[in-house]
């Protein structure tokens, strides 16, 4: 059997969905091939799942903190139910696996089920792009197409000699399928995904070991927002171990737990822990898609992209993940509408990474948009900052979070805003209004003119930005 549409999408993750939805909204017929749910990686073992984890845990240290606000709770009573944790995930993640069907039906998309391939030319496409789909039945079938969007997302990406057959060493998917938490918990990798376990787990009560490579915390990050973080997760027992390098020739794994070797800057020291996670980042999934039957170039591990997402195929675009760009789920949203928008003609505004905002959703929330003050220096700016402590905010002291800062990063020459970096409560939201003051090129002079309501956290904002010309009213 054959589907014939303009537009087929391998992929049905953030990419694939949002570039299903938008190709439909423009009157184009549309086939999505998806092998597991729709969804992909972050509704069911990423983005959704592991925030749902991480409000638990946030709610569970609010209710022991509770005799702070006044609530007095019998400590005896407090206990944590990490079975109830699991199902109130489950649920979230399915309702919204509902949702995204019936966005599917509403739309008239195709969603077939099975393992795709990209095929070469063949009697029913002159050129290549067309799919060959396994279905779940074993039967195959062909979906083809004048377009193809790849959107295949990224997997962990994984230690050499550091694999017990997942006994004791997890990755992040492995981690969100835990029925039961751990008593200690090693954690190799200080970016996002080690972040966020390292503060869930600390909230949980499991004992948190977290080891990074480089010389610090986050180093995508602006440095004082990693050594805040470092901090801050010290503070609340979290071991904290930078530029290690770890020794996977001694790795030992059995019922006793994990330990391994590794070398710091003050000598070789042993890691154990019950159980071991592997967070060192994501690789692009483009192996076993079917790419050698076509002229599609890869680069490193990804499929290198122009800016409007066309391969070397102009006809197959690339989204998301596996194309080299920020492994962000609303930077593939952002992607697909380009390609799609493209496909059908349109003149859609190039992405720019710098533009694109980033989250980590530990506790205190981490959120930043543009270049850091080292990247702005590198890149040949005179800078000037903004710094504003929620300490100086009425509502950070009404919440009980006074933690972290707002730091806002400008052109000295021109005044133009370069980058807004915030650690504390509500970080994650706030930033989106510095990624529309970014798309609008507002000055910071410019946003802190906006009227904020008072008490709010968004007064760190407007207060940050008044800084970087030392206006600020609240500090």
């Amino acid at each position: 059997m054959t589907i014939e549409v303009d537009i087929a999408i391998l992929g049905g993750g953030p990419a694939g969905y949002t570039a299903a939805i938008r190709a439909a909204q423009l009157g184009k017929s549309v086939a999505v091939v998806e092998m597991g749910r729709l969804g992909g990686t972050c509704l069911h073992q990423g983005c959704i799942p592991s925030k749902s984890l991480l409000r638990s845990a946030e709610v569970y240290h609010t209710v022991r903190e509770a005799e702070s606000y006044g609530i007095l709770v019998e400590k005896g009573s407090i206990s944590l139910d990490y079975a109830k944790v699991l199902e109130r995930k489950q649920q979230t993640v399915d309702q919204l696996h509902r949702g995204l069907q019936s966005l599917m039906r509403k739309h008239g998309i195709q969603v077939v089920k099975g393992k795709g391939r990209v095929i070469g030319p063949s009697i029913f496409s002159p050129r290549s792009g067309s799919l060959a789909v396994e279905l779940t039945d074993g039967e195959m079938e062909n979906v083809v197409s004048k377009h193809l969007i790849l959107a295949t997302g990224s997997r962990p990406r994984k230690l050499a000699g550091l694999d017990d057959g997942g006994m004791r060493i997890m990755t992040s998917d492995d981690a969100l399928a835990m029925t039961e938490l751990p008593r200690s918990l090693l954690i190799l990798g200080g970016g996002v995904i080690g972040i966020e376990w390292a503060s869930m787990m600390s909230d949980f009560g499991v004992s948190v070991t977290l080891a990074e490579a480089a010389a610090r915390l986050l180093p995508g990050e602006d440095s004082e927002v990693s050594a805040e973080m470092e901090r801050l997760l010290t503070r609340r027992g979290v071991r904290v171990l930078t530029g290690i390098n770890v020794d996977a020739s001694s790795l030992v794994s059995g019922e006793a737990g994990v330990s391994v070797h590794a070398d710091t800057e003050s000598g070789r020291v042993q890691l154990e822990a019950e159980r071991m996670l592997v967070s060192v980042g994501r690789e692009a999934r483009i192996d076993g898609i079917g790419l050698e039957n076509t002229d599609v170039r890869t680069e490193h591990g990804i499929i290198p992209v122009n800016r409007m997402m066309q391969t070397s195929e102009p006809h197959i675009y690339a989204v998301g993940d596996l194309n080299g760009g920020l492994q962000l789920a609303h930077a593939a949203a952002h992607e697909a509408i380009i390609a799609v928008e493209h496909i059908c003609g349109l003149e859609p505004q190039p992405l720019e990474a710098h533009r694109i905002p980033r989250a980590i959703y530990s506790r205190p929330e981490i959120a930043s948009i543009g270049f850091t003050e080292y990247e702005a220096s590198k890149r040949g700016y005179a800078v000037k900052t903004g710094k504003l402590p929620f300490q100086a905010i009425g509502k950070a002291w009404v919440r009980g979070e006074t933690e972290g800062f707002v730091k806002v990063i400008a052109d000295r020459a021109t005044s133009d805003l370069l980058g807004v970096h915030i650690i504390g409560p509500g970080a994650t939201e706030m930033i989106s209004e510095a990624s529309l003051a970014g798309l609008l090129d507002a000055t910071p002079w410019e946003v802190s003119q906006a009227i904020r309501p008072h008490p709010s956290l968004s007064e760190a904002l407007g207060e940050a930005m008044l800084a970087v010309d030392g206006a600020a009213i609240a500090y």
